[in-house]
């Protein structure tokens, strides 16, 4: 089955979502040879640690999660190892790929170990939008809000972090603001699926704000 939102569609989201703020933005991109040696790779949760590799799709190199174990609270993590920062423009493009648990996907950001971080997520079977708090391994919900989330499709999905207050972007707009003071030294991104979440990330655009 072919994606139903193509690669440029994708494009132009993440070019709408950025926003116009100070600092140097950097795309990480994924090749076979590189991505693997600058991630390191944790679970939060129970059950099998992720499978992560690169894969092409459509000619793209595509960061894959594809491990399928379905415990319910299984979270593998990709920790992108060169950054660490607190206020930030974080924005990933990602597909739910399969899943009969979850098809889900999410950014991390100010994370201190596998089970302290802040996580926005977007999950296909649920259709919705949700921004979490999770401290020492477990998930406290912040906000969220009901969204249209397809399966086999490209996605958007950013948060944008100053002080206490968080905004989360989806597929180019502003979906919803929260605010909260659990973490606020800096810390590292990366990218986060669940359970049987079989989760592809084409890229990761990080954007310092301080």
């Amino acid at each position: 089955m072919s994606p139903r939102i193509t690669k440029a569609a994708a494009l132009c989201a993440f070019l709408l979502a950025v926003t116009a703020t100070p600092g140097r933005a950097q795309t990480i991109t994924f090749s076979a040879s590189k991505t693997l040696d600058e991630f390191e790779f944790a679970l939060t949760g129970r059950g099998k640690p992720g499978e992560w590799s690169v894969v092409r799709d459509d000619g793209t190199q595509v960061l894959a999660q594809t491990g399928a174990d379905s415990t319910d609270d299984r979270f593998p993590l990709a920790i992108y190892r060169p950054f660490s920062g607190r206020n930030v423009d974080v924005l990933v493009g990602f597909m739910p790929v399969a899943g009969t648990v979850d098809q889900a996907g999410g950014v991390v950001l100010r994370l201190s170990s596998a089970n302290d971080y802040y996580l926005a997520r977007a999950n296909a079977l649920e259709n919705n939008v949700r921004f979490y708090r999770v401290v020492g391994g477990k998930r406290q919900m912040i906000a969220g809000v009901d969204a249209t989330v397809s399966g086999r499709a490209w996605h958007t999905l950013g948060v944008v972090a100053r002080g206490e207050r968080f905004t989360i972007l989806f597929d180019g707009r502003e979906l919803f603001a929260a605010t909260d003071a659990t973490f606020s030294a800096p810390g590292r991104v990366g990218v986060w699926t669940k359970a049987d979440s079989v989760t592809w990330f084409e890229r990761i655009t990080i954007k310092p704000l301080d």
